[in-house]
């Protein structure tokens, strides 16, 4: 993707070839700055502080971290501590817990006296699929938009989304918003309808930020405004990403997610979820009572910022003081609300999950699905 017509990622290494370099999203959209991180412990705080942020670029950002935390020490303990630390950053996205799993056990098969190489290495190939994956998800969602254009060819395909999807929760590409570049460079006509997704505003900030940088054309609406549009004919398909993806199709996302999913079953609007197959937790089945929901500050909720008129950043109070704040990051989308589920294999039902990714599934499920089936 790109940004003042430069293609770049959301992460990598710097040319030292140990340091790496992220776009700090906390700055967007009214700032563009990349910051350079020299250890682990910087790496966390970039995650915890969501400098970067979405399910997949978290996994990427954890793996560079577990890279990082090398340069200080190879030993088994040290792998272990890494893993731990950079673990506990943020608790609902899974790209987290798989990345990490997937650093610790490429580094305790390897030699301690190879380890800061091969964790550079395998940081560098997780970075490089997820661009791949995103690529392919886009080709697969691409087929919806196209089919919807053909449906209606006199106008735009209008497109509603929520949250940042886009190419700055991943490394490129992004997942929900795959399709949408790739029907854009396809000459398609297209409309994004971009929720601000309160309370952070990473559609307001972020989504509209890139959809702009990369000439989509779109406009920012307030959370609440989807269901309108929906009941006026105004919304041809939702796509959404997500953070954690049960095997039964259950989804996490930003909160918001749900209510945009339960007026899209009662408008008749198809409500897609884009998803590399990294965000699924086989372990999971039942969304809502399994997938932990983080809880964020709620100075989120009572305070924003924004461009003053003198041009500097300004951060303001928008509730009384003394009023108690809660601030849920994610809610939980149950698969029956959901159209589809656009993966880098396809796109299919979320009863059809587990028959896409057969080989992903840990032993134990594959062999509680065969005594079902039986």
């Amino acid at each position: 993707m790109k940004v003042a017509g430069e293609a770049m990622r959301t992460i990598w290494a710097e040319p030292d070839g140990r340091t790496v370099g992220i776009i700090d999203q906390t700055r967007l959209p009214f700032r563009f700055e990349t910051v350079a991180l020299s250890d682990a412990a910087a790496m966390a705080t970039a995650i915890t502080t969501m400098q970067v942020r979405g399910a997949p670029l978290i996994g990427a950002a954890a793996a560079y971290g577990m890279a990082l935390a090398m340069k200080a020490g190879v030993e088994d303990g040290d792998v272990e501590r890494a893993h731990a630390r950079l673990m506990a950053t943020r608790p609902t996205a899974v790209n987290l817990r798989w990345a990490l799993d997937r650093m610790r056990e490429v580094l305790l098969l390897t030699p301690p006296g190879d380890r800061l190489d091969r964790a550079y290495a395998e940081a560098a190939a997780i970075a490089d699929e997820d661009v791949e994956i995103c690529r392919a998800i886009g080709r697969h969602g691409l087929h919806l938009i196209r089919a919807a254009h053909q449906r209606n060819p006199d106008r735009p395909v209008r497109i509603l989304t929520h949250c940042n999807a886009g190419w700055l929760a991943t490394v490129d590409w992004g997942t929900a918003t795959a399709p949408i570049y790739l029907a854009h460079e396809a000459g398609i006509p297209l409309h994004v309808w971009v929720d601000e997704t309160r309370p952070r505003n990473q559609g307001a900030f972020l989504t509209a930020w890139e959809l702009g940088q990369h000439g989509v054309p779109h406009a920012v609406i307030p959370d609440n405004t989807g269901g309108h549009l929906m009941q006026h004919g105004l919304v041809d398909l939702a796509i959404v990403g997500t953070d954690r993806t049960t095997a039964k199709g259950d989804v996490a996302n930003k909160i918001g997610t749900y209510l945009k999913a339960l007026a899209a079953k009662d408008n008749d609007v198809p409500f897609y979820v884009a998803l590399p197959s990294s965000t699924i937790d086989w372990t999971l089945e039942d969304g809502v009572a399994g997938i932990p929901i983080e809880e964020r500050s709620g100075d989120e909720v009572a305070h924003i910022t924004g461009l003053a008129g003198h041009g500097d950043l300004e951060t303001v109070r928008l509730v009384p003081e003394g009023s108690p704040v809660v601030n849920y990051a994610f809610d939980v989308t149950p698969a029956r609300l959901i159209t589809g589920l656009i993966t880098e294999r396809g796109v299919c039902s979320p009863q059809d999950l587990a028959q896409l990714f057969p080989d992903h599934q840990p032993p134990e499920r594959m062999a509680q699905v065969a005594v079902n089936d039986e």
